[in-house]
């Protein structure tokens, strides 16, 4: 051994064996505590939010949910599950939640098309593809309370522009806000907004590489062939994103709201029966009945079929969605 490997030996030995960490080392903890702080600092806003918008009100849903509590008067129970009981042994809770799963296997489908013909049209090479994309896109920003407004004077039957159009070629005025076309006119709410899917599908298909169509085009293979055999595929987890929050999404509207007569809230008891969904059921509950407790209730079962739903995709579509990196693998 060398003198100067002696000397460094000498002044590093004594630090290891007192457990004294040396400066590199205090270095790469202090660096590691910086990185940590400035995460949870990062973070913090959407940490707080979260705490205080969503577990916060949930856990006070629960609470609720187990009283006779009507939002004004101090005089209330615990009634423990009888409002769970009382749910289950409705047969408006049963309608309703029909009407809401039909709704959604009707709506998230047909979004779903239509997003992805919408982005296949806008993909292709045309003169100002921007603008058409642009105007494609708008209807999606435009806020719900404008979009029910907009649809109840379109399909007014005295007054509405639907109904204008079909007078003209000698056909009698049409309710289109009354059973049984109120649920037509709702389908064509959601699909008014179907540029927002058009926009994730339109994201997709960019990510395609475009080698393997040009190898399905040599070897011989139709346009529909290669969409359907390569796109297609390749587009399934954008695919199997747009149906998880389609399903969450449709089940949650309050579309109808926004269609009945008189637009407020006593309206939602007036509701076409075709339109009155779970969530008009847990809304006409909670504000036009005043059973704060029963409504939290209804909206604890709702959240649990969402996540036993959504459960249901993920596990029926895991051997058809293919992604181009495991999502299982170790990085």
């Amino acid at each position: 051994m060398t003198v100067d490997q002696i000397s460094v030996a000498d002044r590093t030995g004594p630090a290891a064996s007192s457990g004294r960490a040396t400066p590199d080392r205090r270095l790469r903890i202090s660096m590691t505590g910086r990185r940590h702080r400035a995460f949870y600092l990062f973070t913090s806003p959407w940490i707080i939010g979260f705490l205080l918008l969503t577990v916060v009100p949930m856990a006070y849903a629960l609470w609720l949910s187990f009283t006779t509590y009507d939002g004004i008067s101090p005089h209330w129970r615990y009634v423990g599950l009888g409002n769970y009981t009382e749910l289950f042994a409705d047969p408006q809770t049963w309608n309703s939640l029909g009407r809401t799963g039909l709704f959604a296997l009707t709506s998230v489908p047909l979004s779903i098309v239509a997003g992805l013909a919408l982005a296949v049209l806008v993909n292709r090479p045309v003169k100002a593809r921007g603008l058409f994309r642009t105007l494609l896109y708008l209807p999606a920003v435009v806020p719900p309370v404008g979009v029910g407004l907009t649809f109840k004077a379109l399909f007014d039957q005295n007054s509405g522009a639907a109904n204008g159009v079909i007078t003209l070629f000698g056909f009698d005025a049409l309710g289109w806000l009354a059973d049984p076309y109120a649920r037509y006119v709702l389908l064509m709410s959601v699909l008014w907004a179907a540029g927002n899917v058009m926009i994730i599908s339109l994201a997709g298909l960019q990510d395609v590489p475009r080698e393997l169509h040009e190898a399905a085009r040599i070897d011989g293979a139709s346009a529909w062939r290669t969409f359907r055999s390569i796109t297609v595929p390749l587009l399934s987890p954008v695919l199997l994103f747009q149906t998880v929050t389609g399903v969450i999404a449709s089940v949650q509207t309050i579309m109808p709201l926004l269609l009945t007569p008189d637009g407020t809230t006593a309206g939602v008891t007036a509701l076409p029966q075709s339109n009155y969904l779970y969530m008009m059921h847990v809304f006409s509950q909670y504000f036009a009945l005043g059973r704060y407790g029963y409504a939290s209730a209804l909206l604890w079962v709702l959240f649990v079929l969402i996540l036993i739903a959504t459960g249901l995709i993920f596990r029926f579509t895991s051997g058809v969605v293919f992604y181009n990196v495991d999502p299982e693998a170790k990085k």
